[in-house]
């Protein structure tokens, strides 16, 4: 079909189309996580959740979630062993910037087709079941570490929707579940966050202590960081699929040598304005740098200990 022909142009790893409807099973399942408080303190994962579980209702009008998959996987990695360890998703530019700027070329490219088309695009800027909406589509399985998991590019992969008001024609055939017996990422868990029936349990989760979290890190948690200072990839590295992913090929996500030369010394040392000039428009903004400041505070602690 030409529009994942053209997603495809566009760099994307995957491409495919659902019909918009309820995700009664998804619900659930929301629901489930959210009574048990697996959330946390993102009190926002339970903010409107007819919307989360129902495009239809986020996007008036809609008939087909276009799902879209993005590789961020680099085999770069930061030269002092020592230094804290940033996942590799947030070496590069925020992918919010690029990844919407290349969603809106294709759907521009959907309304050359079909001018009637109208609909909205989606890089984590809504209430979406992202993986619920990619598995659906076609594109992977999601894996005991609940991340979706893609046969072809594994497991390194940012999502994004465009809902629009089109019927497309739909993936009827959902990607089986290749993860078998292996428990690799469970048992690689530094935190054991990874639970039964591919579910995280936030609070124990690393990336959600460094990045999410605003308060202090439990004192329990802090010796099991593993030097992560921001995000976690341990789930991921370990999994198999992974030995399939192939470097991306987007600039935008590609590290300053300045980044990758950093020392566990300059980490600490790193002033307001060094964090402001090195990580501008980056990921790490989320955190902000007195987050950052604290998680360098905690692994030190840990390391002294």
């Amino acid at each position: 079909m030409a529009i994942k022909g053209e997603a495809l142009k566009l760099g994307f790893a995957g491409c495919g189309f659902s019909r918009a409807e309820p995700l009664p099973e998804d619900a659930e399942r929301l629901k489930t996580w959210l009574q048990k408080g697996y959330h946390a303190h993102m009190g926002y994962m339970a903010n409107h959740f007819e919307k989360r579980t129902d495009p239809t209702r986020l996007v008036e009008g809609s008939k087909t979630v276009i799902s879209l998959l993005y590789n961020y996987y680099t085999e770069k990695q930061q030269k002092d062993p020592k230094a804290p360890v940033l996942s590799k998703y947030a070496y590069g530019k925020d992918y919010h910037y690029i990844l919407k700027e290349k969603m809106q070329l294709l759907f521009d490219f959907i309304k050359s087709l079909h001018p009637e088309a109208e609909g909205r695009v989606f890089v984590d800027s809504a209430p979406i079941l992202d993986r619920a909406w990619a598995k659906r589509a076609g594109l992977g399985w999601i894996g005991k570490n609940s991340n979706l998991i893609s046969r072809s590019a594994g497991s390194f992969l940012f999502i994004g929707e465009i809902i629009l008001n089109l019927e497309l024609e739909y993936n009827t055939i959902p990607e089986k579940d290749y993860c078998g017996s292996c428990t690799r990422c469970i048992e690689a868990c530094p935190t054991q966050a990874i639970l039964d029936n591919r579910t995280i349990d936030s609070e124990k989760c690393i990336s959600y202590q460094t990045i999410e979290n605003r308060g202090e890190i439990p004192s329990e948690l802090e010796e099991k960081l593993s030097g992560r200072l921001f995000g976690c990839d341990i789930c991921q590295d370990v999994c198999p699929w992974n030995r399939k992913a192939l470097n991306h090929l987007e600039p935008g996500f590609n590290p300053e040598r300045k980044l990758l030369d950093m020392s566990e010394e300059s980490w600490q040392n790193l002033s307001r304005e060094e964090y402001n000039q090195l990580f501008n428009h980056s990921p790490l903004q989320r955190a902000g740098y007195d987050k950052l400041k604290s998680n360098m505070a905690s692994l030190q602690k840990n390391r002294e200990s």
